[in-house]
């Protein structure tokens, strides 16, 4: 007898429809085809297991499963339940009725109880866009699938359940979320807050700038001056997510599997801070069959890079493409897959080997070239693309001791805001693009317009700190940020100094 069941598999941010179709025949042998990788072959030993503790078996008969569309690679344990339930519907031990209404996914363990799956939530959208009556899974998954509307979605803990309900013998409940009920309720939880940090006004000040614009920065500074503990602050002063942007950064989470079990929706801004000795395809994102690197993990939020001249030098040019298109392209022999990778680039460095160059109390004890060897393990194109470079100075005894409350992130996040509004205004006809740091250099020059003053102070900075156009364009953007954030229409010729300002490494002081 010939079943079909359904289940489906993830390719970069998409799912496909896979179909699972099982024929029971005269004969004893066992069949798995369709491009089957080893983990799906496997599934043969944990399908029978669990249908053997569960007081059912596979039939000694001829069983030949084929995986739909065969010309696409199949991988993971996620069929383990499309495999056992085709098979009792072909052997005719559970009723077939309803099996073709379902998408149904899992990975069984050998008590036939189920294993969580990753991309739950792609799964359920495919489901959906086919027009399936509902989806089965495990579940650990049922609140991140349940956020997709007008689609069933049934949670279970074990095969038995998933049996009897196809027998009639049981009625399951559907997980149903309230997707803006869940976005809403945990938007604005932070563990970090400005207002623990003592001083370093100027530097909070450089990334309320970063935060309203959108715009890369590095600290740079000697060890235990705070750069890390304003970093981890950053994303507490960030807009918070829209529900789209809260969707979009789901669907990488979901995939790569990070979702768990009592979050159904990444509803504040990823931080994400990888060790500086991570490989270029755990950054950018890769593998035989690509999963999202940090980059794209970060999307929507912050990448923190601590200690930037530790990483490998490979692993920070291969960012570079992607920082400028934000999305990363990942070609392989047999499929190419893009991943979003919408990012804001925070880094922090100790200005050389010992950490106290330009330090106001210690000496440097690093030798003659030590210092720009140093900063050299960073290429200048990479530090073109960041807008934003700030010298982080120790904070003296008198502000650690002092016993004022700093201003809190929510009163920063509230200027932030109003400046990012301003920007949604400005850019609302131009598709994919919501903030400063984003506009095209067709928009740079109609946005960023300055008057003859500001021309010059920017031509003397240009020649004196021989700037790179890349430069000249983002500090047009960061002006432009500051402008937005004094609710000013002009570029004044202050907002271009405090913006030049911010190219620290640029200064010919810098290792010299």
């Amino acid at each position: 007898m010939l079943v079909k069941t359904y289940g489906s598999a993830i390719y970069g941010i998409n799912a496909i429809t896979i179909t699972i179709e099982v024929n029971i025949d005269q004969g004893i042998q066992f069949f798995m085809v369709g491009l089957p990788d080893s983990a799906v072959k496997e599934s043969h030993q944990r399908v029978e297991a669990a249908l053997r503790n569960n007081g059912y078996k596979i039939p000694r008969k001829k069983i030949v499963i084929n995986m739909a569309p065969a010309d696409i690679r199949k991988e993971g344990s996620a069929y383990d339940l499309t495999i056992a339930i085709g098979i009792l519907a072909a052997s005719e031990q559970i009723k077939n009725e309803k099996i073709s209404d379902y998408i149904i996914m899992g990975e069984l363990s050998l008590d036939g109880s189920l294993q969580a799956i990753k991309g739950a939530l792609h799964i359920a959208i495919e489901a959906r866009n086919q027009g399936f009556k509902g989806i089965i899974l495990p579940k650990q998954n049922a609140n991140e699938a349940a956020i997709v509307n007008d689609i069933l979605v049934y949670g279970v803990e074990n095969i038995k359940e998933v049996i009897d309900f196809f027998d009639e013998k049981i009625t399951l409940e559907p997980t149903i979320i309230n997707t803006r009920e869940e976005f809403y309720s945990h938007l604005s939880e932070y563990e970090f807050d400005f207002s623990d940090v003592k001083g370093q006004e100027n530097i909070k000040r450089a990334l309320e700038i970063a935060a309203a614009g959108g715009n890369n920065a590095i600290l740079i500074g000697p060890p235990g001056s705070g750069k890390t503990m304003l970093a981890k602050r950053l994303p507490s002063i960030l807009p918070p997510l829209n529900l789209h942007e809260a969707l979009e950064t789901t669907k990488i989470h979901s995939v790569a599997g990070k979702m768990t079990r009592d979050i159904s929706l990444v509803s504040v801004r990823p931080f994400r801070s990888p060790h500086h000795t991570i490989s270029d395809a755990g950054l950018v994102g890769g593998g035989t069959f690509p999963q999202p690197g940090e980059i794209s993990l970060a999307q929507n939020g912050v990448l923190f890079l601590d200690e930037l001249p530790e990483f490998k030098r490979s692993v920070l040019e291969v960012m570079r493409q992607p920082m400028e298109d934000r999305v990363v392209t990942i070609s392989r022999a047999k499929l190419t897959v893009e991943f979003p990778a919408s990012f804001m680039l925070v880094a922090a460095m100790n200005p050389c080997p010992c950490g106290y160059y330009n330090h106001p109390d210690m000496d440097c004890v690093c030798g003659p070239g030590v210092v720009q060897k140093y900063i050299n393990k960073i290429s200048g194109p990479l530090l073109d693309r960041i807008d934003i470079h700030v010298e982080v100075v120790p904070v003296p005894f008198r502000e650690l001791s002092d016993s004022r409350i700093s201003e809190k992130s929510e009163v920063i996040r509230e200027r932030v805001v109003a400046a990012r509004k301003v920007q949604e205004e400005r850019y609302k006809e131009s598709k994919g693009i919501y903030c400063n740091a984003q506009m095209s250099t067709k928009q740079l020059r109609n946005i960023c317009k300055i008057d003859e003053a500001g021309q010059t102070l920017l031509k003397n900075a240009m020649e004196k700190l021989s700037l790179s156009a890349r430069a000249y364009d983002r500090i047009l953007k960061v002006s432009r940020t500051i402008a937005d954030l004094d609710n000013s229409e002009n570029i004044k010729t202050e907002y271009l100094a405090e913006a030049i300002h911010y190219r620290s490494l640029d200064r010919e002081n810098w290792g010299a």
